[in-house]
């Protein structure tokens, strides 16, 4: 379908790929830069905490990164793979009883009665 046709995509592929990394490394300068000036300003006033440099700041980020935001999406795939896994193990009929149930279940909860 797209084979033919007049606007050649894979020439804009490498200035695509471009783009985003800067606008990548941009983002992540802005968020060091940020954490650097609230450090520098709020805390380095309020204690006797020295001010940091830029790359203590994006070190600071990663490490927050690490003990508090983990690396995201591991369990929601860890729970699609697991239903998925059990779906592909089931016979024809416990499919079609699976279905059956659920479409039951959908009906209840749009009726708004309690099961």
């Amino acid at each position: 379908m797209f084979k033919n046709s007049k606007f050649p995509f894979d020439k804009f592929k490498p200035l695509k790929i471009l783009f985003f990394a800067v606008a990548f490394v941009a983002f992540a300068g802005a968020a060091t830069w940020i954490v650097m000036y609230l450090w520098n300003t709020i805390l380095a006033d309020l204690t006797s905490i020295k001010p940091i440099s830029f790359w203590k700041a994006a070190g600071l980020l990663v490490l927050s990164k690490i003990l508090f935001g983990g690396f995201g999406g591991r369990r929601k795939r860890w729970k699609h793979s697991k239903s998925k896994h059990k779906w592909m193990n089931m016979s024809g009929e416990e499919r079609q009883e699976a279905k059956s149930r659920w479409k039951e279940y959908c009906n209840t909860k749009k009726s708004g009665d309690k099961i």
